[in-house]
């Protein structure tokens, strides 16, 4: 086995070729879920549309529990900690719950009818 430090103190320079190329994996990686997510706000941003122009509430607590259960499936098929998914679908859910109510609102205003409370 070798070591990261040399006998100076410098990180070998293999190890350091290594944290580089696994570094740009992450960086690529990232792009791609910031990608990602902006394609999926967009559906939501329709969806919220939708919801405000048919006067649906902005939640949908029955839609909501069917995604994180599906969510929790993927994640563990996929070895990753479903606690973890369903922490980072709940985050995003309740931004698109965010979303949903100013679109609701501003709907509601541009049409004149006073905005509801969910």
């Amino acid at each position: 086995m070798t070591t990261s430090i040399t006998g100076t103190g410098d990180v070998d320079p293999a190890v350091r070729a290594e944290l580089a190329r696994l570094r740009d994996s992450i960086d690529n990686i990232d792009a791609a879920v910031v990608h990602m997510l902006a394609e999926r706000f967009k559906c939501t941003q329709q969806v919220g549309h939708l919801k405000a122009e048919h006067q649906l509430p902005p939640a949908d607590p029955a839609r909501e529990a069917r995604q994180i259960a599906r969510l929790r499936t993927l994640a563990e098929n996929a070895k990753l900690d479903p606690a973890f998914a369903e922490k980072f679908l709940n985050f995003i859910i309740a931004e698109v719950i965010r979303h949903h109510e100013n679109i609701a609102g501003t709907e509601n205003t541009v049409n004149g009818a006073a905005p509801t409370a969910n």
